[in-house]
């Protein structure tokens, strides 16, 4: 009988406690909780499986498979050895871009900043605002007003670029060949450099620098990052020479300092009156040289991939492109006219840049604690948007799968869900460079061949951009052969 009291009494107890429990958290105000996730391993976190499926070439299936398990648009992660949360969907993006250097500051993981090493010993405030310098430096080189000249020079390099390496070829490897000619522009229009020894010298270092750029930052013989960090040095130690003569060629009167970005950055001081160093152009040409040509050379590449894939697309994109042909006479070059003709061929290059974006997406860096669709975000922690939480997601993108350039007629996707150059104050200054570059390409490309896959189902890896597993070799078919 005691027995069943003294268990009659715990059960009592045991009521009131949680009766109590109840009162008291209902009555208190809740605070915004961190976002659901897990921070996965000690160091790693979930890098591997980040950087995994992109190998595997689904880089969208870590954002969505949790997306579902949390139910949520926001979840936190462990990504490149920092606590972060994720913001999927328009309104993560529209968040992100529209709070920058407000409530967040642009981040990227620490083996970006040991491959692009600061020579100033600068903080990360000082690092932004010699970002934010370079950004107020280059509008003057990627307006479209000031684009205008560099079309001509454009199909002058892509003339020879297909001349050099795509004409009188049975077969070609698309993904080597669009970085050579995506390198090529940028050789020629940021450092003047013309000549193809010269810039193929650059080839294999840069290759090697992209892959180390977003990468376990393990520093050790043999690894991306520290390939990346030996070619990143070799690089820069060649651009120096380039300055040092180019300093040269300008006092000498043999170079003009109009003539590319180099020049510019060599002449132009600061508020104080001070020129930058050497080392320092060197470090931002090894920037630019990066965001002008890495990406493109992707996009081009699944310009061809697709193409190969959609005839009737491919029909499309020739006939617009021939018309422009017609109209121009032996010799004569593109002009910015030309390029403004061709709409349906930069509504393929944008469903192009839809299916495979070579920006996945971007870091970020809370300035202050903040909270953003119910959950808190500690100032500190990582954020991170990606470009496949929309443009894969058929809330905004029916049949996200569906190649359909029709998707940019008229105002074309809503607002912040197509978003292959970022967004906000650091959306890509270099958007309408590319998007010339781009077209360029598609121009001499339909109208000098047909082709075919030679591999039909090719993998596509993302490291970090995505890429053919073997660089997309095809069959070429000139036209003058088709009957």
């Amino acid at each position: 009988m005691e027995l069943y009291y003294a268990s009659l009494l715990c059960l009592f107890v045991s009521v009131v406690v949680l009766a109590l429990h109840l009162l008291f958290y209902k009555s208190k105000p809740s605070s915004p909780s961190l976002p659901p996730g897990k921070t996965g391993w000690p160091f790693l976190g979930e890098s591997l499986e980040f950087l995994s499926t992109g190998w595997k070439g689904h880089p969208e299936k870590f954002i969505f498979d949790r997306i579902a398990r949390y139910s949520s648009l926001v979840f936190r992660t462990h990504l490149l050895g920092a606590p972060a949360a994720v913001l999927c969907g328009p309104a993560g993006n529209k968040f992100l871009f529209s709070n920058e250097n407000k409530l967040v500051q642009a981040w990227w993981p620490s083996s970006v900043d040991k491959i692009f090493p600061n020579d100033n010993t600068s903080n990360q405030t000082s690092s932004k605002e010699e970002a934010i310098k370079m950004r107020r430096m280059l509008p003057t080189f990627f307006k479209p007003e000031a684009l205008h000249r560099y079309v001509g020079i454009m199909d002058n390099v892509a003339r020879r670029h297909f001349a050099d390496g795509w004409e009188n070829r049975q077969n070609v490897v698309v993904f080597p060949l669009s970085k050579n000619y995506t390198f090529w522009l940028a050789c020629r229009l940021f450092l003047s450099i013309e000549d193809p020894a010269q810039v193929e010298k650059f080839a294999e270092p840069f290759n090697l620098l992209a892959s180390g750029l977003i990468s376990i930052p393990i520093d050790l013989p043999g690894t991306p990052f520290n390939k990346g960090i030996k070619a990143s040095a070799y690089i820069r130690k060649e651009l120096v020479g380039i300055i040092k003569q180019r300093k040269k060629d300008l006092s000498d009167g043999k170079a003009s300092p109009t003539q590319d970005i180099l020049s510019h950055m060599l002449l132009t001081s600061n508020e104080d009156g001070k020129f930058m160093h050497e080392a320092d152009i060197a470090n931002k040409i090894l920037g630019l040289l990066i965001g002008g040509h890495d990406t493109a050379s992707s996009a081009c590449t699944f310009v061809v991939k697709y193409l190969a894939e959609l005839p009737e697309v491919y029909e499309g994109v020739y006939r617009e492109q021939m018309e422009i042909a017609k109209t121009k006479k032996e010799g004569e070059l593109l002009n910015w006219e030309d390029l403004q003709k061709m709409k349906y061929s930069w509504n393929v290059a944008c469903e192009v840049l839809r299916l495979a974006p070579p920006l996945q997406g971007a870091f970020r860096e809370a300035l202050a604690d903040f909270t953003f669709n119910g959950f808190s975000i500690p100032k500190g922690w990582k954020l991170y948007w990606s470009a496949n939480s929309t443009h894969k997601n058929s809330d905004f993108f029916p049949e996200p799968e569906k190649f359909d350039p029709s998707r940019f007629e008229g105002s074309g996707p809503a607002p912040y869900t197509f978003v292959p150059f970022g967004g906000g104050p650091r959306m890509c200054p270099g958007k309408e460079y590319a998007r010339l570059e781009i077209l360029v390409f598609m121009h001499h490309l339909v109208k000098r061949f047909k082709w075919e896959k030679m591999i039909p189902d090719e993998k596509i890896v993302v490291d970090p951009m995505p890429i053919p597993a073997k660089g997309l070799p095809i069959r070429l078919i000139p036209h003058t052969s088709q009957n």
